[in-house]
This record gives C-alpha cells, structure tokens and sequence, in this order.
C-alpha cells in the first residue's frame, strides 16, 4: 500500500505543475493568490464523498477537498480561497505561534448534508465563509456571498444545526463568544439578532496558550434548543481554572440565545474539556476529550451520570468523533494514537482498544464517514502534513489503510502551508 500511495503522490504532484487552471485574483483585499487549483482532473472511479480541511496560512486561507473512493481512501482533487486568512495561537510570554495545532480548537471546518453546505473559520480576518457543495461531485464547491465577520476576534470553531440552515460561530480572541447565521443558499450568511453573547475570557487576538482559558468547541445540541462550548482551563496554574461547557438556551421563535450562558463544570477528575460529540440516542450528553485525563462524559441534564475516565495518553486527547457502524466513539490523542471508547446505556465509558502507529505522528482533528459497507475514520496529522485514513472494521478492530502527503501537492500547485491545516469534515454522497 506504502508503494501505491507514493505513485499517487508523485502523479498528484504532477498534475498540480501541469494542469493547475486556477487565475490569481485579489480576494476581498485580503491578499492576492489563486482562486481555485485542482490537482487531479481524472478520477479512476466515481467518488462517494470528500473529505475537507482548511490550509489556515496567514497569507491565505484554503478549503481543500480530497475525493473518498468506494474503498474509503483519498485522491486529493482541489482547493477554494476562502476569501479570508488564518492565524495562529501564540505562546504566553513569548508571543511565538506554539505549533502545528495552530487554532486550537476542534470544528475549524463544517458540513450540512441536509443543505448541501460548507461553512469555515479565517481565524486572521476574523470572518467565516460560506460554500455550496455540488451533490453529484462532492470536491466541486462554489463560494456563496462574501465572507462575514463572525462577530469577534479570532473565531476557531463552527457548526450547523440539523437543517443545515443555521450556523454558529465561536471566538477565542479579545472578543470572545458565540454569534449565528441564517444560511442563505444564494445571499450567504445573515446575522442573527440578539446571537452575539460574551465569553468574557481574558484572552488576546491571537489568543494566547498559558495565560488564560482558551475555547475548543461549539456544537448544537441534538434537538437544536441549545447550544454549547467548550472552555478548557488554565492547568496547572497558579491559579489552576477548571474548564467548563457553557451552554446557551435558544429560543424556538426567532433563534436568538438566552443572555447568559450557563456553565456547567466537569465531574470529578475532569479539569480540560477540549473538542467533544455528541451522545448517540441522547440529547443532554456529551462525551469531551480531556488534555488533562483522557475524556469526560457531560450528563447535561442533571449532571448525575457525569464522570471522567483516566487515560493514559502519549501526549494529550484533544478531538473526538462518532461511528455509526460500530456504535463507538474515536478520541484522538495528539501524541500519535485513538482510543476507541465505547458508552453504555448508563453513560459509563470504557477504552475498548488503543490505535498506536508510527503513520500517525502528531494527530489533529478527525471525523467520520459512513459509507454504504462500512465507516471511515479522517485525521488530519502534523508528520509530512498527511491526512491519515481509518477502516472502522467493527468493534475493536480498526485498521490504519492510507497515509494521505497533501503537502507537496498543495506546494506544487502554489498553494501557502506550512504544517497547520486545520479541521476536518466529510460529506457523502446520497444513495
């Protein structure tokens, strides 16, 4: 496989330096760069999805979408301007950018396969773009309107609600907090009254890792009337400050948030919740990566099922996802490996298996795609800038299939990276 993935490589590359067909244009007096670039025009068999991520460099921020075969595994096929830059987090007291993982953050990226829509962070002009997915050739994405300011400083993560036709942004800079959009197929993004709220974070543009709370995550609950963010802590201090899940009501009638945000704090042994998913079948729980632990599962309700699960990680779990097939939940641990962890029916977690391998070397965020016979796991990795592909067999038996180098072939076609992609989403293809 090792030898068939380099030929790709090498043909990827290729074609990015002969028939690159992108324009270079001035995008919303940001910067001057390329438009749109594909790097693969041929496809051997009609994908079933894509998989996207964003390049998030100062002079340019880019979605680029890779094709995902029947067999799960990727052929890199294109990137869109954002219209917008990225941005780095800084180290306190230095002020030096602190590493790959350059926003900190789960969620950079998000899909609607209800509306067929994209939506991203540009962390450095402080705006999110909106692109529309074409359904039949899922890497093929069309801007729509212009990119709008996310109603803050520094914004790191999105997200849809069921519908597809909302989205909900989250600031980790000076101005912190949450605001929302109406998703306007044609138009773009319209501000939702009363849906800008405050954090109130001590925090810089860019944020700052060390000298304050930083956010990770802001997701919908699963029937769309709340609307949550993580906050990790300050550890080990002094002082050490507990993160915390802060969670807005919204309001049925015209989608505004409640004014105040209600924290609720992690269980016992529980201190760092970072990027988090959902609970299947339930719709006030949440299972959290902890960078302190391991992970946290939230009882959101009344806080009675909570609890925090030790792990003994290779350097910190960070990003979380969900299979479908398996019924399992994949924490990704930024030293180089995923716990597969299963949650039974009273919301007590369990490591059912621990992924090491030498592929996966400084991993980052992830997700899941199910596709007819089986699902996928996509993670986005610091070593060579890789996208690294999962087979989620079953239970327990999870396979490292492909290692994706996007690297050379985004540098091939004139495209800025250096090694802080960010995010990841995936969308397949209605059957």
């Amino acid at each position: 496989m090792k030898s068939f993935t380099r030929s790709v490589f090498l043909a990827l590359s290729l074609f990015a330096s002969l028939q690159n067909v992108a324009s270079t244009i001035t995008i919303s007096g940001h910067y001057k760069g390329k438009a749109k670039a594909y790097f693969n025009t041929t496809v051997s068999a009609s994908p079933v999805g894509s998989a996207y991520f964003i390049t998030n460099e100062p002079n340019g921020n880019y979605v680029v979408a890779a094709d995902i075969g029947s067999d799960g595994q990727l052929i890199l096929r294109s990137a869109y301007a954002t219209g917008g830059i990225g941005s780095h987090v800084v180290a306190a007291g230095t002020g030096a950018t602190t590493g790959p993982d350059g926003l900190n953050s789960q969620g950079a990226i998000s899909v609607s396969a209800s509306s067929n829509m994209l939506v991203t962070v540009n962390a450095g002009s402080h705006t999110v773009t909106l692109f529309k997915i074409d359904e039949n050739d899922p890497s093929n994405l069309t801007i729509v309107g212009e990119p709008i300011s996310s109603g803050g400083h520094f914004p790191t993560s999105i997200a849809f609600n069921n519908a597809g036709d909302t989205i909900c942004v989250l600031n980790g800079g000076i101005i912190n907090g949450v605001s929302c959009f109406h998703v306007n197929q044609t138009a773009g993004l319209q501000i939702i009254p009363e849906t800008t709220r405050y954090l109130h974070l001590n925090q810089t543009t860019p944020a700052t890792t060390g000298a304050g709370s930083t956010v990770g995550q802001v997701l919908f609950s699963a029937d769309d009337t709340q609307l949550l963010a993580s906050v990790k802590g300050l550890l080990p201090g002094p002082p050490a400050v507990v993160g915390y899940i802060a969670i807005w009501d919204i309001d049925e009638s015209d989608g505004s948030l409640s004014e105040k945000y209600m924290p609720i704090a992690p269980p016992k042994n529980g201190n760092n919740p970072f990027g988090f998913t959902r609970i299947a079948g339930e719709n006030s729980a949440i299972i959290a990566a902890d960078t302190n632990d391991g992970f946290t599962i939230f009882d959101l309700s009344d806080g009675s099922k909570s609890s925090s699960v030790d792990v003994n990680t290779l350097g910190a779990i960070c990003w979380s996802t969900y299979s479908p097939k398996t019924g399992n939940y994949y924490m990704i641990d930024a030293g180089g490996a995923v716990f597969e962890v299963n949650i039974d029916n009273n919301l007590k977690g369990s490591v059912v298996q621990q992924y090491n391998s030498t592929n996966m070397v400084g991993l980052f965020d992830g997700d899941v795609a199910s596709l007819q016979d089986n699902d996928f796991l996509y993670i986005l990795a610091e070593n060579f800038s890789t996208i690294e592909v999962m087979s989620l067999n079953a239970p327990g038996k999870a396979q490292h299939i492909q290692s994706l180098n996007v690297a050379s072939t985004l540098m091939a076609a004139g495209i800025p990276i250096s090694s802080s992609n960010q995010g990841m989403a995936t969308f397949v293809k209605k059957t």
